[in-house]
């Protein structure tokens, strides 16, 4: 169906466009967010005593390493997310088997996103720099909303799709049938007139009379 590969195309975009704006955010205000990553990495909101906290990095280079690692990695899943809906776009109305193979930068994007939100936000922030003992910086649950929207995009986007239908043409109107014209009917054939008889002579008063 067209509009199943149309909602596909809408919903990378978006997503495509969700990435690209975060980046930008995070360009132009680039204070507040790497205030962020440097409380996360330095770990000094977590619990007291924790014995964690060698894992902290208190270097102030690490800390823009790590926050322009994750704007080049968000930058990267905007991009190809754009890239796939617009090769999507070109081939919209293309057979089945050719708008599947155009769905690779589509994972692709959908990958590096994951990396992003997944891995850089749950695993690395979460787990090794234990920001979920964070109340003030716990960036998990939006991490898990975003990664979460990115699988299911993925999943619909990668359901295979088939050929277009072409509406069945109109069957053209059968050509009416000239009528034949009606054949005389043929003259009523003339009866022979039917031959008179000659008159029977009347043996028995021929007898008697004596007459032949």
């Amino acid at each position: 169906m067209m509009i199943t590969r149309y909602a596909k195309i809408v919903m990378v975009a978006c997503l495509a466009v969700f990435c690209l704006l975060v980046v930008f955010n995070n360009v132009t205000d680039y204070g507040t967010n790497h205030f962020f990553v440097q409380r996360v990495l330095s770990m000094d909101t977590t619990f007291p005593g924790n014995r964690l906290m060698y894992r902290a990095i208190t270097d102030e280079g690490l800390w823009h390493f790590a926050y322009w690692l994750i704007v080049l990695g968000q930058a990267v899943a905007g991009v190809l997310l754009l890239a796939g809906a617009i090769r999507l776009w070109q081939v919209r109305k293309a057979s089945g088997p050719e708008f599947n193979a155009a769905k690779g930068l589509v994972v692709a994007g959908a990958l590096a996103a994951f990396i992003v939100w997944f891995f850089m936000f749950m695993v690395i922030g979460g787990e090794w720099f234990a920001m979920w003992q964070s109340a003030t910086w716990n960036g998990q649950e939006a991490a898990f909303r975003l990664y979460v929207a990115v699988l299911a995009v993925l999943i619909f986007v990668n359901q295979a799709d088939g050929d277009l239908s072409t509406p069945a043409a109109k069957p053209k109107p059968a050509a009416k049938a000239k009528a034949a014209p009606a054949k005389k009917a043929a003259p009523p054939k003339k009866r022979a007139p039917a031959k008179k008889q000659p008159p029977r002579r009347n043996t028995t008063q021929n007898r008697r009379t004596g007459t032949a």
